[in-house]
């Protein structure tokens, strides 16, 4: 996509974070903007924000939903097709976090971040894509992009991360499908996949959203624990802003380019993660460049209680 002026984007997780920085930088190119949240009051602000920001002819549209929820996801399917049509942007961004040895998640806890971090991208896809095709055949002009947001951790398999890696790898795989998919069909549709490393944005603190039905019941684990301490300090002391990333997302549309990272000099791990698979050896140390950090985190959950 080269012209982004007065046409559409769609962004879940649009309250904060890369969907709001996302929604900044598509206000600014005159895009009109679908903005979908769980957290209605940080919907609320960031509309409010966008909307006196646009360009004149340019429009907004607030959308509370959770995207765990197939209904809520067609809903605002059918809101933008009958507001702006097609839309020519579509930013599967919504995600939740959560840590903790692999064999101690709940069954809500896999219900929870999978129905939102994997199943939130499906609906999206299944929503939007066929829309955004049935504008392409019928408009040779017709420009759209869809971008799914997954991780690091869909390209490598930290410990004490299970349920997230989990669903970041679907999600990279949902993602490299659709783009052969769409490329089977038309010319006219991209795809990219976002992978970030650890960005300042508020997934460590995800749980705040968390429906009443989806809690995990009783107390966290040790090990769940500790992987919430870590990720806030990670994330916290991340130097790349949700801004860059942002960025980041524009430019690969604009570009059509596929892999979105926020650390490319991160991927060395994920090349040790592909070399253990064709060598068929054991998974290697994933904190060989860190061993501080292994030897910190062994030790904790290790420790008597």
């Amino acid at each position: 996509m080269k012209n982004f002026q007065g046409r559409t984007a769609v962004i879940t997780g649009a309250g904060s974070g890369f969907g709001l920085e996302l929604s900044r930088l598509a206000a600014a190119a005159g895009m009109n903007l679908v903005m979908a949240d769980v957290q209605p009051d940080a919907l609320d602000r960031a509309v409010s924000e966008i909307r006196a920001s646009l360009i004149p002819g340019a429009e907004v549209l607030g959308f509370r939903l959770d995207v765990a929820k197939a209904a809520e996801v067609e809903a605002m399917g059918e809101a933008t097709r009958a507001r702006f049509g097609a839309p020519h942007l579509v930013f599967n961004n919504a995600g939740v976090g959560a840590g903790g040895l692999i064999w101690e998640h709940t069954l809500k806890d896999w219900e929870w971040v999978i129905g939102v971090n994997l199943m939130g991208v499906a609906h999206g896809v299944r929503v939007f894509t066929p829309m955004m095709l049935e504008a392409a055949k019928a408009d040779p002009s017709y420009e759209g992009h869809i971008v799914n947001t997954a991780s690091m951790a869909g390209m490598v398999n930290m410990p004490n991360m299970g349920v997230y890696n989990v669903t970041k790898h679907a999600v990279v795989s949902l993602s490299e499908t659709l783009y052969q998919d769409l490329c089977l069909v038309t010319d006219q549709i991209g795809a990219s996949v976002l992978c970030p490393y650890f960005v300042p944005t508020g997934i460590h603190a995800s749980h705040r959203n968390r429906p009443a039905d989806m809690q995990q019941g009783g107390k966290p684990t040790r090990s769940q624990l500790i992987a919430q301490a870590m990720t806030d300090k990670a994330v916290g002391s991340g130097k790349v802003t949700a801004a860059q990333v942002a960025q980041f997302v524009m430019d690969a549309v604009r570009e059509k380019r596929f892999y979105v990272y926020s650390h490319p000099k991160s991927l060395g791990i994920v090349q040790t993660r592909i070399e253990d698979i064709m060598l068929a050896r054991n998974p290697s140390d994933p904190f060989a460049a860190k061993p501080e950090i292994g030897a910190e985190l062994r030790k904790a959950l290790r420790a008597p209680q």
